[in-house]
This record gives structure tokens, sequence and C-alpha cells, in this order.
């Protein structure tokens, strides 16, 4: 705004770039005026871009992983890969901050298949030494999926890891998949074809509905924790995960139930006969030498050991 941002249009407009880069960095419903910490924050989020640029040829980026229980069987029968970032000044950043300047870098691409290469193959050094029938999920961003390369890539990964296609679960959020409904729907079926798995991920807190979802070839819906914190004393939240699972069984899919903490919200979940869990109550996200812990575990293995450890904090 004239005079009070600058007294020229050159530094109007420079001023006011500044802004939009910000209200970018927000969401598309976000609008930002001009001010000055905006020039110091630009510098430090281009530092932050840069410094994330050479992430990967400098060993600063390392996988955790999350165990995802099979309530049938109690065992651990999948892992969640997570992306983490130790920057070697700043620490450990959250992937709330340096996921979404990947996104809009575009960056998110180069560290999808990283994050894609580095799971199989840990996952294929547990499988080496013993559970065969463990499988990985791992997030594909919006724009990961709709490179045209994307097949060839997984297939390259699978063959050079020696991984299983059904082993290998892909998870989309739901707004990516309804963006464009038919590129997304010939890119599932093509992967779908090959054996790879797919689930909807945070199902709930997007805008399609399970009768979108039965245009696509999916394997497992996963139910969003926020509809999971207060299933137990929360009517509305009970009733949507209650129809959730019930709807998604009479269509053949899977549900997991993100977010589990507590022992109550577990046996809730049991008496709907949803089929995963996956949450603190068992184990946060760690890295893969400690992770190696929980492979193979039963469900009652890991609570006392996640308890002890909730109770300690």
């Amino acid at each position: 705004l004239y005079p009070d941002d600058g007294s020229s249009a050159d530094t109007l407009l420079k001023n006011a770039s500044t802004a939009l880069y910000h209200s970018k960095l927000q969401n598309h419903s976000h609008y930002q005026f001009y001010h000055d910490d905006l020039n110091h924050d630009s510098l430090e989020s281009l530092k932050l871009e840069n410094d994330l640029r050479h992430a990967i040829e400098r060993n600063e980026l390392d996988l955790y992983y999350q165990p995802k229980i099979d309530l049938e069987s109690g065992m651990v029968n999948s892992v969640e890969a997570l992306l983490r970032w130790r920057h070697p000044a700043i620490g450990m950043i959250p992937p709330d901050e340096f996921i979404p300047l990947a996104e809009k870098t575009g960056l998110i691409t180069k560290l999808g298949y990283w994050v894609l290469e580095t799971a199989c193959r840990q996952i294929r050094k547990w499988q080496d030494v013993g559970h065969e029938h463990l499988s990985v999920a791992v997030n594909l961003s919006a724009l990961q999926f709709r490179q045209t390369d994307l097949l060839e890539r997984i297939h390259k990964t699978l063959e050079c890891t020696s991984i299983c296609a059904n082993q290998l679960e892909l998870e989309i959020t739901e707004s990516t998949i309804m963006d464009d409904i038919d590129t997304a729907s010939s890119t599932m079926r093509a992967l779908h074809c090959s054996g790879v798995r797919i689930s909807i991920d945070d199902f709930g807190t997007g805008y399609s509905s399970l009768s979108h979802l039965k245009r696509f070839p999916i394997n497992t819906i996963n139910i969003d924790r926020s509809f999971i914190r207060d299933i137990t004393i929360d009517s509305d939240d009970a009733a949507i995960v209650s129809a959730i699972i019930a709807m998604a069984h009479n269509m053949g899919l899977r549900v997991i139930a993100e977010g589990v903490e507590t022992r109550e919200q577990l046996d809730y979940l049991k008496t709907l006969d949803c089929d995963e869990v996956q949450g603190f109550l068992f184990s946060p996200p760690i890295p893969h030498e400690d992770a190696a812990e929980f492979v193979g575990k039963t469900v009652d293995a890991l609570l006392p050991a996640a308890n002890t450890e909730m109770s300690a904090s």
C-alpha cells in the first residue's frame, strides 16, 4: 500500500511480490499484506530452500518408520516410511516446515524418489533376516503422482531392490486424486495392474466420498487421526468411523485407523472390526536401527513398552 510500503512503483511491486510469495506458502485461500519482517522471512526461506536442495548429497535426510498392526493377527505386518531432515546447523526440522517448501519449489519429486528407494532397500534388509511378509507404505505427493515416468521409476526401484510389487503401498491424499479424476484414475489403474497397493490417506478431511472412491482401484482407506482422537467420547466421530469401516468393508477395502494413542481407542476400534491401527500407543516414528525392534512383534508385546514410555514422558 502506498506510501507506507514504498514511494515508487518498483518498490511497491517488489514488496507486493514478497507478500505474494508468503501468501502462497500458506494456502490457496490466504492473503498477505506486506510488512518489513517478510523480507527477513524471505531470506530465511530462500536459505532453507538452498540447504534442502543439497540435503540428499550431504546425507542429512533420514527415514523414520512407524508400525502398522494387523488387528486380526495382532502382528506388525507393515511400516510407514516418514521423511526426516536433520539440518547441520538448525537441528531436526519438523516435516510440516520443509515438506510444504519442497512442494512449492518442486523439490518434493526428488525427495519422493529418494524416500521410495531408501524405504524399499530397508524393507529388503528386514526381509533378508526373516521378515519376508513385511511391507512398506510410502507417501506420494501430488506433484510426484503427476509425473509421466512415475510407473517406470517405481518398477525400476522394485526391480533393483528385489521387492515384490504387492509389498509396496503408495499413500495418496484425497485432494490429489480429486484434482483431475480422469488422469488420476488412469495412473492408479496402471499402478494397480502392476501389483502395487494403493491407499487413500487422511480419509475424511478432503472433499471426496466412498461413492467417488469406487471409481478408483484402491486397496485401503486410512481414517484421519482427527476422527480417532475423540472416538470414545464424541458420538459423531464414533458414528462417522463406524460408517466408514462398514461401507469400506462392503466395497472390499481394508481400513487403517491413524493416530491411535490410547488403549480405549484401540479397544473401540476392535469392536468396529477395523483392520489395522497405527499410532503413538504402539510407537512413534523412529530411526531404522531402532525400528528393527518392533518388526515382527505382536500388539501385546508393543503395548507395555508404549505405555511405559508415555508414562515416563
